[in-house]
Formats: structure tokens, sequence, C-alpha cells
């Protein structure tokens, strides 16, 4: 595959209502307050985190390879392309476990999600190939009837609809959160028009609201079958790990699918400082990641890539990694920006065993795969 021209730019879509959601304070992302401790902590899908992606990319070296557009909201007729119903109700209340709504959450969510169709748009109007939706809350999580995990929309799977709707015949979602995007799975559970690719923590069910595992077993249904593959990797995977998973099982699927339009859906979880994840990726790993994405959409989607914020709240290695993951997404001969924490060791030699598995068990019974 070519390499892709440094001359090409990235199309940030932004808004800043999208800060007006205040998730709080407790003890992490519970809301509650013991009563014994002096200092609360904000919630982790706090403003903090994104204000610093903003300020990395505004003012960072990337900064010249950056255009900013501004999003809306989205209206309810295009929500109900995913969702089946819009709840407008506004309040301070838990949807579910760690998920608050405020009088502010409503109006921003509608951002988030109508600032990813808008990014969306401007890539299915031949406007530019590359296009990020840097957006909260997430929206990952978030299924066709239940808010989940920090999301009351789901972000990306709008955008899928979106590019389905608007003729193309293929899409990849790409799912690199430390959770299972288990929202945009079940929304495209079946159909084979939407390969679904996750790699995650291996967490499970975290109950009623978020019913689906994650596991490798669950690969879709009835014309869906084969189109939704999970990758639940061990804690610590690291770079390696996750490189050892794009190139043994993301790139041969990709390949097989062939999409027409790709969706790569990120979250800052999966870093090695993350406080809602373990899996140990630095910003070596984030960059080849973006790389390797870069290369697929280069040679089966005419470069054209939308990128989705989902999670990642360490509020300043998560503005790292987003600037390194970009980096990759433009193939740049150099790294623009070190790392600033210091080298963390890793070993891969488990993570390969369990990839490994999951890529003969994929084989045997995903026909797309079986002559991969």
């Amino acid at each position: 595959m070519s390499a892709p021209s440094t001359s090409c730019r990235i199309n940030v879509f932004w808004h800043d209502g999208m800060l007006n959601h205040d998730t709080g304070k407790g003890v992490f992302d519970t809301g509650m307050n013991p009563g014994f401790l002096e200092v609360l902590e904000k919630h982790p899908e706090n403003s903090d985190r994104i204000r610093n992606i903003v300020s990395i990319l505004s003012k960072g070296p990337i900064s010249s390879y950056i255009s900013w557009h501004s999003g809306s909201p989205a209206t309810i007729h295009q929500l109900l392309s995913f969702h089946s119903q819009a709840d407008k109700n506004g309040g301070n209340k838990e949807i579910c476990c760690g998920t608050f709504l405020n009088p502010g959450s409503f109006n921003a969510a509608l951002l988030a999600a109508g600032t990813t169709l808008s990014a969306m748009k401007y890539i299915l109007d031949g406007y530019g190939e590359l296009a990020y939706a840097l957006v909260r809350p997430p929206g990952h999580h978030a299924q066709p009837t239940q808010a989940d995990g920090y999301c009351f929309f789901n972000n990306a799977g709008l955008a899928v609809q979106l590019a389905l709707d608007s003729g193309c015949k293929k899409v990849l979602v790409l799912d690199i959160d430390v959770h299972y995007g288990n929202g945009t799975a079940e929304g495209f559970y079946r159909s084979d028009k939407v390969l679904t690719v996750s790699l995650h923590m291996n967490h499970g069910s975290w109950g009623p609201s978020h019913p689906q595992n994650g596991t490798v077993d669950e690969l879709g249904e009835g014309e869906g079958f084969g189109y939704n593959l999970n990758v639940p990797l061990p804690n610590g995977s690291g770079d390696e790990g996750y490189g050892y998973a794009m190139r043994e099982v993301v790139i041969p699927a990709v390949e097989k699918f062939e999409p027409d339009m790709m969706v790569l859906v990120i979250g800052q979880d999966s870093s090695a400082f993350d406080p809602n994840g373990r899996q140990c990726l630095t910003m070596d790993g984030y960059r080849e990641i973006g790389r390797m994405v870069r290369r697929l959409a280069d040679k089966h989607c005419g470069s054209r890539l939308l990128i989705v914020q989902e999670g990642g709240y360490h509020v300043t290695y998560s503005a790292y990694c987003v600037h390194a993951t970009l980096e990759g997404v433009l193939d740049l001969p150099h790294r623009l920006l070190s790392d600033p924490i210091a080298y963390y060791p890793e070993d891969e030699t488990f993570a390969v065993k369990v990839i490994e598995a999951i890529k003969q068990f994929q084989m045997k019974n995903v026909p797309m795969l079986k002559d991969v």
C-alpha cells in the first residue's frame, strides 16, 4: 500500500456547547459522597478531558494539519435513524450506573450526535477525506433503546446509518476504546452491510443496561452473522499486543470485507495511565494503529475515514494519545510530539496467545474468514 501524502489535513468537528454536560463529583463515577472524604473527585467523563484535547490540537505541533469546523445539534428525526425513541426529560438524575443527566446534558448530547453527523456528511459530500468528531458525551454504549456507560445517543452508529442511507454499500466500524462498543454492535447486529470490530478489555456485562458480554461468540445474528467481531484482550496487552491484534485479526477481516467507508472509534482509556482501563497502550501504540487504519482507508475507501471520540479519562495523557493517533492517521514520517510519561515495560507473550486463539475461533466460525 502506498503511503498517503503528508499534505492531508484532518477536519475536526467541535462545538463548545458539549462542555455543558456536567457529570458532577463523587467517588469515581458513582456520584456518591460517603461523608468522610475531604476532596471528591470529578466524574471521569468530565469536560476537562475534552478541553485538553481541544487545546493540544489547537496549540500543539499538529495544529498546522488541523482545520476546525463547528458542529450543530441533531434533530429528533435524525436520532430516529438509529434509536427507536428520543427521551428529552431533564432534571438531575442517574440514567443507569455512572451515567448522569442534568439540565445541560440533553442539548450537549444532541450536539455530540449532530456534530458527528456533520463530520460524516462533510466526507460524504466530498469536501474532505479525513474528519474527526471531537464529541462528548460519548456514544458507543448507547443502544437503540437504552442509554448506557456515560452514553445517551450513539454518535458513531448514527454516522454509519447516514453513510448507508447516502449510498455506501459496506461500512467498517473499528472500535479501540477499552470497553466493548456494545451499542454500535447492537444497532447493526443483524446487518451484513456493517462490519463491527471491537478491541476491548475483557470486562463482560456490567448490568441490565449493558447485557452484552463482548465475547468472541457474539458474532451477530441472521444476515449479520459473522459481521460482529469481538477481540477481548487480556489486561496489559500493550502496544505489541494491540499491534498483533491489528495485523492478525483486524486487517485480514477488513481485506475480506472490502468496505467503502471506515469509522474509527477511539478511546484513550486503553492507555497505560487511564483510571478506567488496564491495557497499557502508549502514544506509540496509538500512533501505529492510526497509521494502519489510514492505509486501510487509502486502499479500500478512497482515503475516506471518520474518527469518532469516545472515552479516555486521564486528563493529560488522553490528549497526548489523541495527538499521536492523528499523527498516525496523517502517516507523518516523524513523530511530532514525544511521550511525556516514562516508558512502561510490557510483555506481549500472553496477549499473543489469546489473540491467536481468537483468530482460530473466528477462522473456524465466521464464513467470511474461513479461507484467510
